[in-house]
């Protein structure tokens, strides 16, 4: 609840006219914010300081958007996991985001 907006009052009311005046980067329904990456990011570093093992992913639509798949891997989420539908587009993200990580790590 990092915004506590409602889906179905945000995206009829005032998230469209946030994303068009760039008050907001991008519809944080289809795309994860930064602001809720950096949350999850603590969730992700303070469970594993308890359970290194602990396998941690995302569910849902965000589980399907290219871009919110890259946050994931970037922060050390395990698996995505989404609607058959976006399961080919998400393969594809969740393969492009690892191999850039990979690189990450190379340099």
């Amino acid at each position: 609840m990092t915004f506590g907006y409602s889906r179905d009052d945000a995206e009829g009311g005032f998230l469209l006219k946030y994303v068009e005046d760039k008050i907001l980067p991008a519809n944080p329904f289809q795309t994860l914010d930064d602001a809720v990456v950096g949350l999850m990011k603590i969730a992700v570093d303070k469970g594993r300081a308890t359970r290194p093992d602990l396998e941690l992913g995302i569910c849902g639509e965000h589980g399907g958007d290219p871009e919110s798949i890259a946050k994931c891997e970037r922060i050390g989420l395990d698996y995505v996991s989404c609607s058959p539908f976006r399961v080919p587009v998400a393969r594809l993200a969740a393969a492009q985001a690892a191999l850039a990580s990979a690189a990450e790590r190379e340099r």
